[in-house]
């Protein structure tokens, strides 16, 4: 989730549980700390650019990881917040770990999926049921935080945690409904797929990305759920084959294997770009939801040596015009 709405329900969670003389504390050590598991995107290399992915959402996303990231956020903010608002270190504390339990949470309801039970597990869980930013969402809760503090009651904070929970009910709804438009896609191609992945797109939870898969091809359509369902048909791409993709690649090499790594975090949805004959893309991420055009990829050489990574590619071409496109399918036009 986006840093503000993760910081929201951050504060929300420890205003709703104190009675009126902490809400502005409770709710600035909640907003903090819920951020804080964020950190992990700084551990990353200029050599290994995939590093970043496999630890982001990782350690400190952890259910087991949610004391120590308490205690690490009140350590770093108790004397700075905490004392001066007259609270003892075990309220700091507790604000804290409130706040930063949130984060992982929250995280598993989006589409990049977050490892809850490392070290036991490296599954990466993920509902797919409200996008990575969605104002409809966040917007409410921060100004209902804002009230909670202001007017020092812990009510507006809880209207704010209710309106989060119903939203991510509507979502997951929604997630059902597209997915069963997406069976109904694929039987009307005569396909039975090998597995369907279903993601919101950005900013809305009405127009959602279906991607199923076949046993050579992954096919991309987008659904409109809601009162007017409709169709906005795709593509479809072959799925990787490195014998007849890269023929040159070294098995061997350190690119073969990013490229396994590369495959893990992408749940094997993997796809040789049509537009970069170097690059690998993730099939399952684009900015306009019925595309196979990636949000990102990696960039293989042929001229590597065996000890070279692979470079990590974003795409961001041409965003407002595509932003012009998602709107007017969310609008059903």
């Amino acid at each position: 989730m986006d840093p503000l709405t993760q910081g929201a329900i951050g504060a929300a969670v420890p205003q709703a549980t104190r009675n009126a003389a902490n809400v502005r504390v409770a709710g600035l050590l909640g907003f903090l700390s819920g951020m804080a598991a964020d950190l992990d995107i700084l551990i990353r290399s200029s050599e290994d650019q995939l590093l970043f992915l496999e630890y982001h959402r990782q350690f400190t996303h952890s259910l087991i990881f949610i004391p120590l990231g308490g205690l690490l956020c009140a350590v770093a903010l108790h004397w700075l917040l905490g004392a001066r608002w007259k609270l003892t270190y075990v309220q700091t504390w507790l604000f804290c770990t409130l706040g930063f339990a949130t984060h992982a949470l929250l995280d598993t309801t989006t589409s990049y999926g977050t490892m809850l039970l490392w070290p036991f597990s490296d599954e990466r869980f993920s509902w797919s049921i409200i996008p990575v930013v969605d104002p409809l969402f966040t917007l409410p809760i921060i100004a209902l935080v804002i009230a909670s503090g202001i007017r020092q009651k812990p009510l507006f904070a809880r209207i704010g945690l209710a309106w989060a929970a119903l939203y991510l009910s509507l979502g997951f709804m929604q997630h059902n409904a597209a997915y069963s438009m997406a069976e109904q896609i694929a039987a009307d191609q005569g396909h039975a797929p090998i597995r369907i992945v279903i993601k919101p797109s950005f900013a809305n939870i009405l127009v959602w990305r279906t991607v199923y898969e076949t046993s050579d091809r992954f096919y991309v359509d987008a659904v409109r759920v809601g009162i007017s369902p409709k169709t906005y048909p795709g593509a479809s791409i072959e799925k990787l084959d490195l014998t007849k993709d890269f023929p040159w690649l070294d098995p061997g090499s350190q690119q073969a294997r990013d490229i396994k790594r590369f495959a893990k975090f992408s749940k094997g949805y993997i796809a040789k770009d049509p537009q970069r004959p170097l690059e690998i893309t993730d099939v399952r991420y684009a900015f306009l939801p019925n595309e196979i055009s990636a949000l990102w990829s990696i960039e293989l050489s042929p001229d590597a040596s065996v000890t070279d990574y692979v470079k990590y590619r974003t795409h961001r071409e041409d965003a407002r015009g595509s932003a012009k496109v998602l709107w007017r399918m969310i609008i059903g036009n």
